[in-house]
Parts: structure tokens; sequence; C-alpha cells
């Protein structure tokens, strides 16, 4: 996906961001500025920014084996890991109006139905096609149903919080927890039998959907550049040999 407004991949400008780089600039044809320590980024013509020398941007891999290979393996995880650190639930970071689970639940549901007054931002109703299980589930908002569809955070918080996410900013974290990239909506039992779980100690049900899933979750590990324990790098590698 590319950002309607500057031509850039979106991942790139998630991954900059993402990575705490204050973004000066992102306009169409114009470079790209960074403010601070961090190089210049050469545009596509090979001119810099003046704020200085430029170094070889190396070309994104787009495959998501070759993904994987480049992250880092992890070591012993971090513990002390805490929900809170990630920020309260469901934030609103990209200021559209909606909070996040709101947002996944429209672009995830069918026959979505909005509450009036909101703008078209809380889902009242909608029909779920389950990534995780293969059913279709009614959604319905209210205090005894609303759990029957849940919000994945597909490289979950806790496994994120060992395996790098606890040595970044309170900024990153909250990013982090509320990125569409990384959310599903999925059946409510499933999200809760995943729990922290990685892909060496959880799949989904699903078997057609594991090849989707584990691209998925490589492409966040790679955007936000946290390592893996060889357990779950081996079942990734394995899904993604198969698909």
């Amino acid at each position: 996906m590319t950002d309607s407004r500057s031509g850039t991949p979106r991942r790139v400008l998630l991954a900059l961001v993402a990575l705490g780089w204050p973004i000066a600039v992102f306009t169409a044809g114009v470079s790209v500025m960074v403010v601070g320590a961090q190089p210049s980024i050469p545009t596509a013509t090979g001119a810099v920014s003046s704020a200085g020398p430029s170094a070889p941007v190396p070309a994104e891999p787009e495959d998501s084996s070759q993904q994987l290979a480049g992250l880092a393996t992890a070591k012993k995880p971090a513990d002390g890991y805490r929900r809170d650190a990630f920020g309260p639930a469901w934030q609103d970071t990209d200021h559209n109006g909606c909070d996040s689970r709101n947002d996944i639940l429209g672009r995830d549901l069918t026959s979505v139905v909005y509450k009036p007054g909101t703008h078209d931002c809380v889902v009242l109703s909608g029909i779920l096609d389950d990534p995780y299980t293969g059913a279709t589930i009614p959604f319905q908002r209210g205090n005894l149903t609303s759990e029957a569809v849940q919000i994945d955070h597909v490289v979950p918080l806790g496994w994120a919080w060992e395996y790098g996410a606890a040595d970044w900013s309170d900024a990153k974290r909250l990013l982090f927890a509320n990125d569409p990239m990384n959310l599903l909506a999925v059946d409510g039992e499933s999200n809760q039998s995943k729990s922290d779980s990685g892909p060496s100690h959880w799949l989904p049900p699903n078997r057609s959907y594991r090849c989707d899933y584990a691209r998925r979750f490589v492409e966040v590990l790679f955007t936000y550049r946290l390592a893996v324990p060889p357990a779950d790098r081996r079942t990734l590698q394995g899904i993604l040999k198969r698909c």
C-alpha cells in the first residue's frame, strides 16, 4: 500500500515512524529529510538533502522468507511484561475519530451497521468470515455478545515485549498496539486460546489461512525489527516453504 499524499510505501512510513525517526517532509518528488542525527535519504534522482552525506538505501525485501532471514535471532526473552506498557487499549492513533477496535471491526466485517450519530465509527453489528476457524460469525455489540468477535494482535503484545518491545519508547509501543497491520477481527475463543503464543505454540486451526498468517506475522516482525526465537523461526520457515 502507498501513502496517497507522498507516493511512499506505507510499510516504509510505518517502519520509519516505529523506529523513532521524526519525519520533516513526505511529499512526492521532494527529498525525505530526517531531522536529527539520522542520515539523509537520497531521492530517486540521486539528490541528497542538506542534512549531510547519504548512505546507500538497501532494497527492502518483499519476500517473507527473505524478511525473516534478515531478522536477528532472539536471545533470552525480556521479563516484566505489563499490558499497560502499550498504553490504554484501543486508541485513536491515526486520529480519524474512531478507536482502533472499531476501525478493525469496520474493516473486517461485512454487512456492517454503525451506531447513528457516530460518523460511521461505532460498529453495532456485522458478519465475520473468521480467518482463524473458517466459520461465519455474527457480531452484535453488547455486554453479552461482543466477545464472540475479538481483535487479535497477530504478533501478541506479550510476545513482542519479550523479543524487543521492552526496549521501545512508550510512543512506539502505543503505535504497535494499535497498528492495523497487526490487528485482525477473529473468533473470540481462538483469540483466547492463542493468548501471547508465538507460531511454534499456536497456529490458526484453519490450515488454509496459515500461509497468510505466517506472512503477516513476518511482515510485522520486519517492520518493527523484532527478534525471533529459534523455535518460532523454524515454524515460520516451514510454513513459508510450503506456501
